[in-house]
């Protein structure tokens, strides 16, 4: 079975867990160290003959075209990982509509093709930001891949389907949603699709847990990684919180190697091959997530 591998492709400062410390206007006096760390990946993804789904955050896009033409270029599947790294229940949904469009059609540009999948900063499509997944229709997106079907501080969607499935918004609003990988684990569900997860647990526990997720819901796992966690000599951001700097510093020594292994322990491909792989063999459900906003709510 061939699961699906993607990369957030972000930088260190721009992610949410330090929001407080940098805003946007300090991006550009930071050390841009997003093409190195991409560029390891995509030589271990070459050396083990993976295809795999980079989703491009636009401000990156914009300010490294190169780096987002050899992805394309080395054969992996390029998506969409909004514009600016703002968590969109925090958006005015014009706001977060304006940024989708561009970041789109900026990525588009680039590698002279269109664009299918999208994924949300950290994850942040959730019951109250629900009316995105709308706005990625409207753009063209066939598939999005931001919804996490667990508890967390910052993201999470309890409740939702754990397999590929067909997010029903509208009556004539559809699109094919393939939720981040969590597995049962005690009496709750245990995020275990990558990131600070992978970097965190112990690998053979997250070994254990992709293969009991994949087994549960029978289809492939996803798995998530930035390129920064391949990178321990990245500066340290001053004055985030002990609870930030353990998530975000923990075991990025441990984290190439690990994925090295990952990658050999298991198969992977890109998001898009798995969805057309699974649609073949399988009709998708569908799961209007309306009615589980209101029970939330």
């Amino acid at each position: 079975m061939q699961h699906a591998l993607t990369v957030d492709v972000e930088d260190y400062f721009q992610v949410s867990a330090f929001a407080n410390q940098l805003s946007m206007t300090d991006w550009p006096n930071w050390p841009l160290r997003v093409e190195q760390n991409t560029y390891a990946l995509l030589e271990l993804f070459e050396q083990q003959k993976i295809c795999a789904t980079f989703f491009v955050l636009g401000w990156v896009a914009g300010r490294c075209p190169e780096l987002i033409r050899a992805i394309h270029k080395a054969g992996h599947e390029v998506a969409s990982h909004g514009m600016t790294h703002q968590l969109i229940y925090n958006q005015k949904p014009e706001i977060f509509r304006e940024e989708t469009f561009r970041s789109k059609q900026l990525i588009e540009d680039i590698i002279g093709e269109a664009i299918f999948g999208y994924r949300a900063a950290s994850y942040s499509i959730t019951p109250h930001s629900l009316w995105a997944l709308e706005t990625l229709i409207d753009a063209g997106f066939s598939y999005d891949s931001s919804i996490f079907p667990v508890h967390h501080d910052r993201y999470g969607m309890p409740g939702a389907p754990l397999n590929i499935h067909t997010a029903q918004i509208k009556e004539n609003k559809q699109i094919i949603e393939f939720p981040l990988t969590s597995a049962k684990f005690i009496k709750g569900r245990l995020p275990v699709a990558g990131g600070g997860y992978f970097r965190i647990y112990p690998y053979f526990f997250t070994q254990m847990m992709l293969k009991r997720a994949s087994k549960e819901i029978n289809q492939p796992f996803i798995f998530y990684l930035h390129p920064w966690e391949v990178d321990p000599e990245q500066p340290r951001i001053p004055n985030a919180s002990l609870f930030s700097r353990f998530r975000h510093y923990t075991n990025l020594k441990r984290c190439m190697p690990r994925l090295e292994k990952l990658t050999t322990d298991f198969e992977f491909t890109s998001v898009k091959n798995v969805i057309d792989t699974f649609q073949a063999s399988n009709a998708l459900e569908n799961f209007d997530y309306n009615t589980l906003a209101k029970k939330i709510r």
